[in-house]
């Protein structure tokens, strides 16, 4: 069996998750990581090549784009010109469709698939939304995240001018709406106020209850563990008061990182061109027989 060989575009917290998945993964090989800083190379990163540019990686199928959500446009249409299928966990859901249109073009250009919003949320809950909603086609859906730390909103607040250090906790307040619990240590010569309202008008943040608090040391609050709590309440056909519900409490970027080296693995089963993962079947994510997985699953 031929092996995907497959890079690691980024090494922060998805991108060793997404290491340790791709070594678990029988059918796949690392192809090698990119990096911005390509002279500093871990202990666990010794046997692989590292780089600070794709383009000299030798036979790469796919390239797991873990970079910032902002930067994940620019990374995904180098490597899709290269002739690499891309997947990333792109995050800020107002914005996936204009994005996939976008790859859409350029993936077909170069012969080449791009799977982008493909971590949790969006990504495997929108595949749990979109089922909810095909057994009850009339209804209302709420998605109540938290409490936990929000890998995006987390890095939106890292980025903006003044901030030293954060972590962005998301609190569930019932019928998917959500307070914003932001913990920032500030850079020296910068106000709390002018860097708390840059905060809360970046469009992370804009739409949602949000609270920005100075604190000494932000690694005392870290927590990596997150969940999700889903509901819909329709109706099957004239059959009203369905009610379906999905739970889950995890690790964010270890469930990122699996869900991006599944889409991965299903991306070299699909037509050139982008998508999202509710337009992908669930069975090319999978290891294994085709034969075997719908016995066992069906």
């Amino acid at each position: 069996m031929k092996k995907i060989r497959a890079a690691i575009v980024g090494y922060g917290n998805i991108g060793k998750y997404v290491l340790e998945a791709l070594q678990a993964a029988p059918d796949f090989e690392i192809a090698g990581i990119v990096r911005r800083d390509a002279s500093n190379i871990p202990a666990e990163l010794k046997e692989y090549p590292v780089t600070g540019d794709i383009a000299s990686l030798q036979q790469v199928d796919v390239a797991i784009l873990c970079t910032p959500t902002r930067k994940v446009e620019a990374f995904a249409e180098k490597a899709l010109a290269l002739g690499i299928n891309t997947v990333d966990s792109f995050d800020i859901h107002t914005q996936i469709w204009e994005l996939k249109c976008h790859l859409d073009t350029v993936a077909k250009q170069h012969n080449a698939v791009s799977i982008t919003a493909a971590g949790w949320d969006p990504g495997s809950d929108s595949i749990v939304r979109a089922l909810m909603q095909a057994c009850a086609p009339k209804g209302i859906t709420y998605t109540n995240f938290g409490p936990g730390m929000s890998m995006g909103h987390t890095v939106a607040v890292k980025a903006v001018d003044g901030v030293k250090a954060a972590l962005s906790m998301t609190i569930p307040l019932g019928t998917g709406i959500h307070r914003r619990m932001v913990y920032i240590e500030l850079k020296d010569g910068y106000k709390f106020e002018d860097v708390a309202k840059n905060i809360k008008d970046d469009p992370y943040f804009v739409n949602d209850e949000t609270h920005v608090m100075q604190v000494e040391n932000v690694d005392d609050l870290l927590d990596m563990g997150h969940g999700v709590h889903m509901t819909r309440k329709g109706v099957s056909g004239k059959t009203q008061n369905q009610l379906f519900e999905f739970n889950m409490k995890i690790n964010n970027p270890a469930l990122t990182g699996q869900v991006l080296v599944s889409v991965a693995r299903a991306s070299m089963l699909q037509k050139p061109g982008c998508y999202t993962m509710i337009e992908i079947p669930v069975i090319d994510m999978l290891y294994g027989n085709k034969e075997s997985l719908i016995k066992h699953l069906v």
